[in-house]
């Protein structure tokens, strides 16, 4: 990459430079393993809707080290080509020399946060004020309930107002119900011989919008032979925090949550690949060793339920499993829930075109970014029609919350569900059966 492209991010910022600070520049040698060979550029979801240089992997690493290594400064134009960047780690699968982007990416953002202008810091806060903490989202949701509910809603869409706030309106299309929900009881038993005592996260999100899924999640993990273990008490992961660059709150968020789970738990099972993969990389951020400890122990809910043999009835159908990032590229899982979806009698498992390309969710991403993320969600509700599947699998809840608006907005007519649903489905028609 010629010399002459960075002189274009040296000229005067609209607001003041800001310094590579000490996470970005103590990366420097990992930062220059990048060879800027391309391999990343047909797996970067950017790059291949936008076709700018600076919005690939290699671009970015590119302006990274310059900052780095103090030849430019990261001001609002580099910053503008970080933020576009949806984190899903694609380029790290595709990468022959081992660059850890999306680490890379955290402390660059890291070093932004504190400067960023005043807009997006009020933004940012609103965000982080919510999503964080389980409690408000499910206030969030009540009011969001209250709010359709009351006909004000469809008041609302009548006007158009919408259209003049994007955001809002990606926000308010994103979820089509508010389910009613109970909290598990703090300890399942084992069903027969028994494994060992998992610890089971039950998120933010997942939580209030998909209950059933946590709820299945501890069943299939009793039958499998393990206690589970629920704290009431358990917050958030801090992986929002993590993707946004708010390196000392992701820690204390990583420091409370590891504290609020049993330190005899064997293992502490995820259901939502964003948390699992933040969690499962605490260690990268901290020397605490209950903290390095807990993330050793986390495991993606698939990785747990492969090892035991379920009782699963017939279901049939078509389905086509969707690799949620933070799980293909954040985790390197891609064979468990393929696996455990062929096991069940009378389901058809097809390859979904472009399985590992984001759908465009991205943590909060389709919020502050609608544009880009709706762009995304397009080809990838095309890539489901091509698939002919009537039944779409993902194991993350924000990829669920955006397939299937994507799917309702354009008529396709398709149940989008976590592979977890759908081996308890089985093991009840097993049931049903017996």
């Amino acid at each position: 990459m010629a010399e002459t492209v960075a002189t274009r991010y040296l000229a005067t910022p609209r607001t003041a430079a800001v310094e590579p600070g000490p996470d970005l520049a103590a990366r420097l040698q990992d930062l220059r393993k990048c060879v800027h060979c391309g391999i990343c550029l047909p797996q970067c979801p950017t790059y291949l809707t936008l076709g700018e240089e600076m919005d690939s992997p290699r671009g970015r690493l590119y302006l990274m080290r310059a900052a780095a290594e103090g030849r430019i400064a990261l001001n609002d134009t580099v910053a503008r080509h970080l933020d576009l960047c949806l984190g899903c780690r694609a380029c790290e699968t595709a990468c022959p020399s081992g660059v850890a982007y999306g680490s890379l990416l955290e402390a660059a953002r890291a070093a932004l946060a504190a400067r960023r202008p005043l807009r997006e810091r009020l933004l940012a806060r609103a965000l982080f004020a919510v999503f964080p903490r389980p409690e408000r989202v499910g206030v969030m949701l009540g009011v969001l309930k209250l709010y359709r509910a009351s006909g004000l809603a469809a008041l609302v869409r009548r006007t158009g107002i919408l259209g003049r706030f994007p955001r809002l309106r990606a926000m308010e299309s994103l979820v089509a119900d508010v389910p009613a929900s109970e909290p598990l009881p703090e300890v399942i038993a084992a069903t027969g011989k028994r494994r060992g005592r998992v610890g089971l996260l039950t998120g933010c999100v997942q939580r209030h919008l998909y209950p059933h899924v946590n709820r299945d999640t501890a069943r299939l993990l009793s039958l499998a032979g393990w206690e589970v273990v629920v704290p009431r008490d358990q917050g958030c992961c801090g992986a929002l925090e993590l993707h946004a660059g708010h390196l000392d709150a992701f820690r204390r968020r990583a420091r409370s949550l590891v504290a609020s789970f049993p330190l005899d738990c064997d293992f502490i099972a995820v259901n939502a690949a964003g948390c699992g993969s933040a969690m499962k990389e605490y260690h990268h951020w901290t020397d605490e060793p209950l903290v390095r400890g807990f993330a050793l122990k986390t495991r993606d809910i698939t990785e747990l339920l492969v090892e035991a043999e379920l009782p699963l009835g017939r279901l049939d159908g078509t389905v086509a499993y969707h690799d949620a990032c933070h799980l293909a590229h954040g985790q390197r899982i891609r064979r468990e829930p393929r696996e455990l979806l062929a096991r069940i009698p009378g389901l058809v498992l097809v390859e979904l075109p472009e399985s590992d390309l984001c759908c465009g969710s991205a943590g909060v991403y389709n919020l502050l970014e609608p544009e880009l993320a709706e762009r995304l969600l397009e080809r990838k509700v095309q890539r489901i029609v091509e698939s002919g599947a009537r039944v779409i699998a993902a194991g993350n809840p924000g990829c669920l919350l955006q397939i299937a608006k994507g799917c309702r907005a354009r008529g396709v007519a398709v149940e989008v569900v976590h592979p977890v649903e759908l081996l308890a489905r089985a093991v009840a028609q097993r049931g049903a059966d017996a």
